[in-house]
């Protein structure tokens, strides 16, 4: 349309063609509105609460498939629906394989749509994908599977039947006759809820470039040249940190305290992420305290001070993933995985 009116203007002297121009400019700046957030915060490229809102955004998501009228009545749109509901949800909406109260968007803030909270719109088109803990590529219902397995503390479910051939007990806590291997109590990439939190995640991805890395993803990190040994991370100091900015919202025992319908998930604890899990690792919790906490004055902590209260998280009991002598078998043990045995 605009090269079109230049075209027409071009044939055109005078102040005529400026009119012209004027009227197709003003027109266009009418047809593409920037987006923002409920309370006018204009979001990070149409798609992104910006990091540096706090409260008065906890309960925007921009895109909404459950306000969505593209959505109809198919299968693939009840999918994408209740994967936005189990992502939000998780322990409610697929608690046989979430036996804690950890969510998704407990780390993905505002449903993975949040700058600088480990954001997922757009990522969907990069997988697959290597992944340096496993050693191999991983598909995107891979990633969600182990989401399921590590945060969510899925095979936790393992730990309360004991893996016991006899007796077993089921996800429900009912007897079960007959036993079931732990790779029937578990979710696998071919689960109905994998399936739809991938069906979610590739709706947040429509329209975006495949294999193209969006901008925003991977900003939850700390400059190697700002990291801290993580032997001379003062746990003690961190622990200080802690109560004094984090508290509000985690309380002081860590499990979080609830604001209307909010409450973060536990940091530490039988209900919150295994040991086995990204979080588990003291720089990737620092890189997501250091720019999207504390939740009031979101990126206020220094590098130091995000590490030193992920090391004082990362100090305290937390469930046991089975399977970690099965990671980093290809690629080297990083160094701030603290909860693994040395190699």
């Amino acid at each position: 349309m605009v090269s079109l009116a230049i075209h027409c203007a071009s044939m055109i002297r005078g102040p005529l063609a400026a009119v012209i121009l004027g009227a197709v400019a003003a027109a266009s700046c009418r047809a593409t509105p920037h987006k923002s957030t409920s309370n006018g915060v204009p979001l990070l490229a149409d798609v992104l609460i910006p990091a540096s809102t706090t409260m008065v955004t906890a309960w925007d998501i921009p895109q909404d498939p459950l306000a969505e009228k593209s959505l109809d009545d198919s299968r693939l749109s009840k999918d994408i629906r209740w994967g936005y509901k189990l992502f939000t949800d998780t322990p409610h909406e697929a608690k046989q394989y979430a036996p804690g109260r950890m969510s998704c968007s407990n780390c993905h803030l505002n449903a993975g749509q949040r700058e600088r909270s480990l954001p997922l719109v757009g990522v969907a088109g990069m997988f697959p994908e290597y992944n340096r803990r496993s050693g191999r590529l991983y598909s995107l219902n891979d990633r969600i599977v182990d989401c399921f397995w590590r945060s969510e503390n899925g095979t936790g479910v393992l730990e309360e039947t004991g893996l016991a051939p006899r007796g077993s007990h089921d996800a429900h806590g009912s007897s079960s006759p007959e036993s079931r291997a732990p790779s029937e109590m578990l979710p696998s990439p071919t689960s109905k809820e994998v399936l739809a939190i991938a069906a979610y995640l590739t709706w947040l991805a429509r329209g975006t470039a495949m294999g193209k890395n969006p901008t925003w993803r991977g900003q939850n990190t700390i400059a190697p040249s700002a990291l801290i040994p993580v032997g001379q991370l003062d746990r003690r100091r961190g622990e200080d940190i802690f109560k004094e900015r984090c508290t509000n919202c985690h309380g002081v025992d860590g499990q979080g305290v609830a604001v209307g319908d909010k409450k973060p998930g536990p940091l530490w604890g039988p209900n919150s992420w295994n040991d086995g899990a990204g979080a588990a690792r003291v720089y990737t919790l620092a890189g997501i305290i250091r720019y999207s906490m504390p939740y009031l004055n979101p990126g206020s902590l220094s590098d130091e001070e995000a590490q030193l209260v992920a090391a004082f998280i990362n100090s305290q009991p937390r469930p046991v993933f089975p399977f970690k002598p099965t990671d980093y078998l290809t690629d080297k043990l990083p160094g701030d995985a603290v909860y693994y045995p040395k190699r």
